[in-house]
């Protein structure tokens, strides 16, 4: 055998599988690890396994989640899947997808309905399942870009796990599932360089779960799968079948989401008000080495910046300034070595801080009224998040260069970051392991609702006043809350986005004659013009707390 026939032979011998066994499985046991401390250490484990009859309250958008994830595990199996007939049933029903309920963990958990606890939902659970999975994707995406020895990816495991815009997300479980972004931009590292058919169906396969868990993740994994035939056009390679490959990942989630019923589906729009402010990367809100107060956060729209909340951590800045200042000709080799990526990454970016660019507490750039698709990117500022991800993996793979002390420096990188985030843990710690009290009577209506065959509640959410109504709103989810221990069916629920726009018909539901097992729930706002037009209302109406309970 020649020399060099050799020595490539013991080169493909060391960057084999078989041969990185030991250090790959110790890489990902390690982040592993971590990501399981992480999570119970943060979250209390009635938060990650609840139940129902629980003395406190759920709140914000968590209680909308949980509400729309009970009603989906109790009510019967239907096409879409995703629908209930038992909840906003003066809709006809309600397709949870428009509620967050996650779908791709709440239709596994249906099918396990048989076994859970009364009560159960997933919200919790999916918030543990995330900050397990984080740090391990970590591992996954930095393999992919060719780095295989262990500090390195137990250091990107920390950073990936101490991401402020990553643990920042409390309140909203499904965008929490940032390894879906982790495990988009590991796809996009082993496609880019060998694009085999394996590959190409395991990175389809991610588009559809990511879908299940929030569109705007599919979007954003979407964006990573289309850098792969950008990348290799820039590059001189073939190109035209990733293209047609990602054309087929498109059909693929366009297809789910018309069997799903995404399709048809409009919001409230607003395009620009929750932008990503030009210092968020930089502004260091939340960081334990500035001592910066989380919140409030950086805005110039007048909309709060909690959107646009982008800080990327001082240890993962000063991994990429120290990975360019150690190899600053290296960091330009890589940046064109994955141009396409470069670009995807300034189109998001554009997209965060959208046509009304701020900086600071200042508009700088207004370029007028956004064209009509982007009304749907509502919250703009998340697609920053593929962005610092790929920041992160490119800093690790720069500094583990930088000499003997490259991995180690990688470590230190992860450590810093690490501790970086101590006071966003512990926001996020105290706020799972708060327990606020009911607001209504949480023990007579449950008593009230035992014996139910059904809730009217009113004010419904379209008759609420958005700008004025968030009183109604809390006690409205806590009402519904309450009648989704036993999912009891319920006339109203508030959803994000809808096919259909709901219409305000508060008035006649008020005065129908009550049905037999209806119980009809009015709230305080809607008192002095609902209560007086309930048949009978005298005689089959009380107040329970705050509220007045009609049967």
């Amino acid at each position: 055998m020649r020399p060099e026939a050799r020595t490539r032979g013991i080169a493909a011998l060391k960057s084999s599988p078989a041969a990185e066994g030991p250090e790959t499985a110790a890489a990902y046991l390690a982040a592993l690890a971590i990501g399981l401390v992480l999570a119970f250490t943060v979250f209390p484990l009635d938060f990650l396994f609840p139940t129902a009859g629980l003395p406190w309250r759920p709140a914000g958008d968590a209680a909308q989640h949980m509400v729309a994830q009970r009603y989906l595990l109790a009510d019967a199996w239907r096409w879409p899947p995703t629908t209930v007939a038992t909840l906003n049933t003066q809709e006809g029903g309600l397709n949870t997808v428009f509620a967050d309920s996650i779908p791709l963990l709440a239709l596994a958990l249906k099918l396990l309905r048989g076994w859970l606890p009364e009560g159960f939902h997933g919200v919790g659970l999916f918030y543990g399942l995330a900050w397990v999975a984080q740090p391990v994707a970590a591992v996954w995406a930095l393999r992919g870009a060719g780095e295989t020895r262990i500090l390195p990816p137990i250091g990107v495991a920390l950073a990936a796990a101490s991401m402020p815009a990553f643990i920042g997300r409390f309140g909203h479980a499904a965008l929490c599932g940032h390894f879906l972004l982790l495990l988009g931009l590991g796809f996009y590292l082993r496609l880019v360089r060998r694009p085999t058919v394996g590959r190409w169906v395991g990175a389809g396969a991610l588009q559809v779960a990511a879908l299940l868990v929030h569109p705007y993740l599919a979007a954003m994994t979407l964006a990573l799968l289309g850098a792969v035939p950008a990348t290799r056009l820039l590059r001189g390679e073939a190109f035209i079948g990733p293209g047609l490959a990602v054309g087929v990942a498109l059909g693929a989630v366009v297809g789910v989401m018309a069997g799903f019923g995404y399709l048809g589906a409009q919001g409230d729009g607003g395009y620009g008000m929750f932008a990503m402010n030009l210092l968020s990367p930089v502004w260091p809100a939340g960081s334990w080495l500035s001592g910066w107060p989380w919140s409030p956060q950086l805005d110039a729209t007048g909309h709060g910046g909690w959107e646009g909340y982008n800080w990327l951590g001082f240890g993962l800045l000063g991994a990429f300034l120290l990975g360019v200042l150690a190899a600053p000709r290296a960091a330009w080799k890589l940046l064109r070595k994955h141009a396409g990526l470069a670009v995807v990454m300034a189109g998001l970016t554009a997209l965060a801080v959208t046509h009304r660019v701020g900086f600071g507490a200042e508009i700088v750039l207004d370029l007028g009224p956004a064209p009509g698709p982007l009304e749907q990117f509502r919250a703009s500022g998340r697609f920053f998040w593929p962005v610092g991800y790929a920041l992160l993996v490119g800093a690790m793979v720069l500094l583990a260069k930088a000499g003997r002390a490259g991995p180690v420096l990688c470590l230190v990188a992860g450590l810093v970051q690490l501790a970086d985030a101590a006071p966003l843990r512990r926001a996020i710690t105290d706020w799972a392991g708060a327990r606020p009290a009911w607001d209504i009577d949480a023990p007579a209506l449950r008593d009230a609702f035992a014996d139910a065959r059904s809730l009217t509640l009113l004010p419904s959410w379209p008759c609420v006043d958005h700008a004025t109504g968030g009183e109604t709103f809390g006690l409205l989810l806590e009402t519904l809350a309450l009648a989704s221990e036993r999912a009891l069916p319920a006339s109203t629920m508030y959803v994000a986005r809808w096919r259909t726009p709901p219409a305000c018909r508060d008035r006649a539901l008020a005065a129908a004659p009550l049905a037999d097992g209806e119980v009809r729930v009015i709230l305080p706002a809607a008192l002095p013009t609902l209560l007086p037009l309930v048949p009978d209302g005298a005689l089959r109406c009380g107040p329970v707390g705050q509220l007045v309970v009609c049967r």
